[in-house]
């Protein structure tokens, strides 16, 4: 089964905590702290696979979960959380499935990208000594792991990409110019799923990709074009195979024109790509129709190949066009793979407002500052409470007006607002 689309939720581990305890030791009375840091919890990553071709294993899956850590205890630190990586084909382009941003391009082998990364470990509260603080009572909670959910959608990597109506030809072409056997019938829509080949001329070898057929609409989403079309973003020279004679009379200049618009509508830079007219099934057309097609092509700017796949009619000319065009391109790009930031970020990490009376701090740093306190500890609460002072957010809240007993919330947790000043 060909699966071109996935979502999927993504889970990383979440760190464990730090551990407070103190050095104890026959005759060593005033042993100082010496509390482990916890283990760091387990991420998940994407990698580009070759020997992987759908996004089937993954859609069955309907959470990527990973491995949470383990607590420090005494002064042995916590055990990491177990990473996993999952694999996907080449071409696979990830997006954040809620705000539709692009996470990465995995495009070449081996390409991978963390999706979510584990939460850090909480650090012991040997950490947190000072010449004031000597004996600190408390440590960090593990950092809480990120919560995703991912859109996949597979671009097809191929060379060279056939376009064209239904029935054009597209199934039977391929065929004969690689080892790919697709299904071929005499009735349209016979392709449902992108076919991949390999084709060889004298030193050159390329990947071909036949592409379902195309209808009229298909750049506005009609039938399944999106899909469709997505698949030969990737491909450096199409080929519009044409039929010349087509079995249900239509005119075959008219089907060209018909998908050039759907390529011009879908994407101008798509279809300014370099590509060429394969005039498919001349076999079972007259002599002067073929050339009445072939000089309408040519005045369009086309370069045209009359051939016919049946009878492996003027197959090779157009096998060394397409070798020619594919020396002339660039070489593929590196990946694009990007790390969105998680949570609500601005240039100095949160944000204060007011909602229904409260106020509310927004930020990844403050709510992850927050996560990891230990809230049950008041050595603790009062670190973080210095914290935030340092950070600006406690001056931010005094010009927002808050009075002590007014209710802040972080992180989902509800404080009152206290002034230590």
């Amino acid at each position: 089964m060909f699966l071109d689309e996935a979502v999927v939720s993504v889970e990383s581990g979440r760190g464990g905590d730090g551990s407070a305890s103190f050095h104890r030791e026959k005759h060593v009375p005033r042993g100082g702290p010496n509390g482990a840091d916890g283990g760091r919890g387990g991420s998940v990553t994407l990698v580009a696979n070759r020997h992987t071709r759908t996004l089937y294993d993954v859609r069955l899956q309907q959470v990527l979960k990973a491995g949470d850590a383990s607590n420090a205890f005494l002064n042995r630190s916590g055990k990491d959380g177990k990473d996993i990586e999952v694999s996907v084909p080449i071409g696979t382009v990830v997006f954040d499935d809620v705000d539709g941003e692009m996470i990465a391009d995995l495009a070449t082998e081996g390409a991978k990208v963390v999706v979510a990364k584990g939460g850090r470990g909480g650090r012991g509260n040997l950490h947190f000594t000072n010449s004031v603080r000597q004996a600190p009572t408390f440590a960090e909670k593990g950092e809480p792991g990120e919560s995703v959910r991912i859109r996949l959608e597979l671009k097809l990597l191929a060379d060279v990409g056939l376009i064209g109506l239904p029935n054009a030809g597209k199934s039977t072409l391929i065929s004969v110019c690689s080892a790919a056997k697709p299904k071929i019938a005499d009735y349209p829509f016979t392709t449902i799923v992108p076919n991949l080949g390999v084709v060889k001329i004298d030193d050159v070898t390329f990947t071909m990709a036949d592409m379902p057929g195309l209808i009229e609409g298909a750049s506005e989403g009609h039938g399944l074009g999106h899909q469709f079309l997505r698949h030969i973003e990737r491909t450096s020279v199409l080929v519009h195979v044409v039929e010349v004679f087509p079995v249900d009379g239509s005119d075959p200049f008219e089907n060209y024109q018909k998908i050039e618009a759907e390529l011009l509508a879908y994407s101008e830079e798509l279809a300014n790509r370099p590509r060429c007219v394969a005039l498919s099934k001349i076999d079972l057309s007259i002599p002067e129709l073929t050339e009445d097609i072939t000089a309408k092509l040519e005045a369009e700017g086309r370069i045209v190949f009359p051939l016919s796949a049946v009878t492996n009619q003027q197959i090779t000319p157009l096998l060394y066009w397409i070798a020619e065009r594919l020396k002339e391109q660039p070489e593929i790009e590196e990946p694009t793979i990007l790390r969105p930031l998680t949570g609500k970020q601005t240039e100095r990490g949160y944000e204060v407002e007011i909602q229904n009376g409260n106020f509310v701090i927004s930020g990844r740093r403050v709510e992850r500052l927050v996560e990891m306190t230990d809230l049950r500890n008041t050595e603790a609460v009062r670190y973080l409470h210095r914290k935030l002072e340092r950070m600006g957010v406690m001056n931010e809240l005094r010009e927002a007006g808050v009075d002590s007993g007014d209710t802040v919330v972080i992180a989902g947790w509800m404080f009152e607002f206290k002034d230590w000043g």
